[in-house]
């Protein structure tokens, strides 16, 4: 039999089991709220997917279940991910359930009825509007009919900004509480050499990173922005994560001869890459307009700039330029092309006063915009299931 965590009375802890679709490590959202929950007396279980290059993640905070799938991709591996999660879910001891994204739903929400367990559903993006299931037709409209059958009898919905809680209100006539995905507070110490991170000294150093880096988020213009006859002084692309765009990133850097002005690492742990982060003049995230999940997102890497005190060059969509108009924490780029990108790179990196005031600034915001802040207001709406 399964031992249950118990609190310091002796009593079994409230489990409450988180489900996603990735490999668990990378998620970052996932784990802030795991570690929260944590720590407001849960006995906190994570289950994701295990893949062939899955790091080791061993949290005290919560244990972690990765199922390994046969199928990797496309409509049978979610399919098999919900099968397998159903039966998981089904068995496993358990006060609540949390769904993460729409990808999850399915699998939770037949058990939270089994059951009669308690759900709640956190929306990290608009799901149907991803480019990967609005241009593609039979899936958009197979995922869209389970979204207007599940997401108007969820109790509880949590998402990740203003522009996506106003959506779901306007689609679905439903309110969702605002638990926007920030970083824990870290106040800068020293930093560790740039020759221990195998990095030029002399370059300064533009930055991508994220787990999701793929179609349409202005990664291919980025790399092209390097190109010599954009003119870019003394700067390295650096490319940190994973996505579906890499092998044709890779691809495009080894046609063009960019291999000493585009450097890519893999994904890593986040403690890992907040060094990488604080090494770097300027953190992009240039997502395009070309679909609604994109138009409305807010970028986990925006508030990882902010927080590592890096300048940010993004793209004009209405959640990161409300950010950078309040904070002035760097530049709104109005395009995609690469000559404009390279532009603004060059001029960010031109005005050394502006660049350190940015600095400056994201490093007063992130006292602001830090999960110490966020959390105040998630601990209210799960304090009830610990009763």
């Amino acid at each position: 039999m399964e031992r249950r965590r118990r609190t310091e009375d002796g009593r079994p802890k409230k489990r409450l089991i988180l489900s996603v679709t990735n490999d668990v490590i990378t998620d970052q959202r996932v784990g802030r709220m795991a570690r929260t929950l944590h720590e407001m007396g849960f006995d906190v279980v994570i289950v994701g997917i295990r893949r062939n290059n899955s790091l080791p993640f061993t949290p005290v905070y919560a244990k972690v279940v990765r199922m390994p799938l046969f199928f990797q991709r496309s409509f049978l591996f979610y399919a098999e991910y919900n099968i397998r999660l159903f039966f998981l879910l089904l068995f496993k001891p358990c006060r609540l359930l949390v769904s993460n994204d729409l990808d999850t739903l399915p699998a939770n929400q037949l058990v939270a009825w089994i059951r009669c367990k308690p759900l709640m559903f956190d929306a990290h993006e608009y799901y149907t509007g991803t480019p990967e299931v609005a241009g593609r037709p039979f899936v958009y409209r197979f995922w869209k009919a389970l979204e207007r059958f599940l997401l108007p009898r969820q109790k509880t919905l949590i998402t990740v900004n203003d522009s996506l809680a106003a959506l779901y209100r306007q689609e679905y006539g439903i309110k969702a509480h605002v638990i926007r995905n920030l970083p824990p507070y870290r106040p800068l110490q020293g930093a560790i050499p740039r020759d221990e991170l195998s990095l030029p000294p002399h370059l300064d150093i533009v930055l991508l990173q994220g787990a999701g880096i793929n179609i349409d988020r202005g990664a291919e213009e980025l790399v092209m922005s390097m190109h010599p006859r954009y003119g870019i002084p003394a700067a390295l692309l650096l490319i940190i994560g994973d996505g579906d765009v890499l092998p044709s990133l890779k691809e495009m850097v080894k046609q063009h001869g960019l291999a000493n002005r585009v450097w890519f690492l893999q994904k890593m742990p986040y403690e890992q890459l907040c060094e990488y982060t604080r090494q770097a003049s300027i953190g992009a995230s240039l997502d395009k307009d070309t679909n609604l999940n994109y138009r409305y997102s807010l970028p986990n890497k925006l508030f990882d700039y902010i927080m590592a005190g890096t300048p940010q060059l993004v793209s004009d969509l209405p959640e990161p330029r409300r950010v950078i108009q309040k904070y002035d924490t760097g530049l709104i780029v109005q395009g995609h092309d690469p000559a404009q990108i390279a532009d603004a790179i060059k001029r960010m990196l031109a005005d050394r006063v502006r660049l350190k005031t940015w600095e400056t600034n994201s490093l007063t915001a992130a006292r602001e915009l830090c999960w110490e802040n966020e959390e105040k207001l998630l601990r209210p709406i799960y304090a009830d299931f610990l009763k």
